[in-house]
């Protein structure tokens, strides 16, 4: 079955992200905790509008999957339904109506029945609104005049007093608004809405004092140390991820002194995957290249200190909409666009290919350079 959101996620981790969302964590601090970016934590939320739903636990008194499983085995080993009735102190047509509605004797599986089992115990009720067209009426005109939904609950309540089928809660039409599965108010009804939310928030999610969109313990571009900044000194590197059509990127880091290349194909642009594989591949490189990093404000190298750790390349980062401050890695950057221009899906691209990008681009002459490659200047200066 197909996930809702970006791959990697859970369903124990969407759990968990529906809790922290519940508790009145923002989506800034739910990504950090998580280690997820923020685009990932929206995506699942604004799957049912930012509204919270209890955990769907199993009603007493029916199958659990223990039981279906010790059902499939004694179906396996010959056993009546009567006999499987009596072991599980179960009423035989209990048991007999579980065979029957999944499949028949010869083609039970426990674990498909559970599925089955859970899915049919949905029985998802209709909403108020979609029980009612002349009241769902009334509320899409109303939210169109752009009444707030708590407005035209109270003035339902004043002029229908005696009709309960002519009342509904604000939060009623909050939810049918917010969460499109229900079919009945269009998302574009939100516009009109004083904040325009394309979610629900609940009523403790504040971002005051929080620190929002914001990497702990950055450093910042300007305490780097001199020689970073004169050139004098390899292993130097600037960096940022070149961004391709979809959720495809790949991190692009280059050295300052020499120009030299690394690239670096990313499965995701999380936290994790980018710094671990911008470690894994700069771990590569002697030590006296794993100077430091000049990377931009992005949250996907949150995890800078890993990388630190990881490397010994000291992170520092770049002013927020500041890209000339690492004017080398967008240089090499848009010579990247040759082979991969715009809108182009980097989702097929292996380390190999870009192992071989990497390699023309750094045997190719440089006017920076005095012509000279870039591959030249690193081995003049390692040797």
């Amino acid at each position: 079955m197909a996930r809702l959101g970006r791959p990697g996620m859970s369903d124990a981790r969407k759990d968990e992200l529906w809790e922290r969302w519940h508790a009145g964590e923002s989506i800034s601090q739910i990504s950090r905790a998580m280690g997820k970016p923020a685009g990932s934590v929206y995506t699942i939320l604004r799957t049912r509008g930012g509204v919270y739903a209890l955990p769907r636990r199993p009603r007493d008194g029916h199958l659990t999957l223990q039981e279906r499983e010790e059902i499939s085995r004694r179906l396996a080993a010959g056993d009546s339904m009567r006999k499987i009735a009596v072991r599980l102190g179960r009423s035989p047509s209990t048991i007999s109506r579980e065979i029957a509605r999944n499949k028949g004797c010869a083609r039970y599986r426990a674990i498909d029945a559970q599925d089955r089992a859970w899915y049919r115990a949905k029985r998802p009720k209709p909403c108020r609104l979609d029980q009612n067209p002349v009241l769902a009426d009334f509320v899409r005109d109303r939210l169109v005049e752009d009444w707030s939904p708590q407005q035209i609950a109270g003035f339902l309540a004043v002029m229908h007093p005696d009709d309960p089928e002519m009342r509904v809660s604000h939060e009623t039409i909050y939810k049918t608004l917010f969460i499109q599965a229900r079919g009945v108010l269009a998302r574009d009804l939100t516009k009109h809405l004083r904040t325009h939310r394309p979610i629900r928030k609940h009523k403790r999610h504040s971002v005051k004092g929080q620190i929002r969109s914001q990497i702990t313990d950055a450093v910042s571009i300007h305490d780097r140390p001199p020689e970073v900044e004169d050139r004098a000194v390899p292993g130097h590197w600037e960096g940022d991820l070149l961004l391709g059509r979809g959720v495809t990127q790949m991190a692009t880091l280059v050295e300052r002194k020499s120009r030299f290349t690394v690239l670096v194909q990313l499965d995701g642009r999380d936290m994790i995957t980018v710094s671990e594989r911008i470690a894994e591949k700069m771990s590569e490189l002697p030590s006296e290249l794993r100077r430091s990093l000049t990377w931009d404000r992005g949250m996907e190298l949150a995890r800078h200190k890993d990388v630190t750790t990881w490397t010994g390349l000291e992170v520092y980062f770049a002013d927020p909409r500041s890209p000339w401050q690492r004017g080398t890695n967008e240089n090499t950057n848009g010579l990247l666009r040759q082979y991969f221009p715009k809108g182009t899906s980097l989702a097929n691209v292996t380390q190999a290919d870009l192992d071989i990008i990497a390699t023309k681009l750094n045997t190719r002459p440089r006017k920076a350079l005095d012509y000279r490659t870039p591959v030249t200047i690193l081995d003049q200066v390692l040797h």
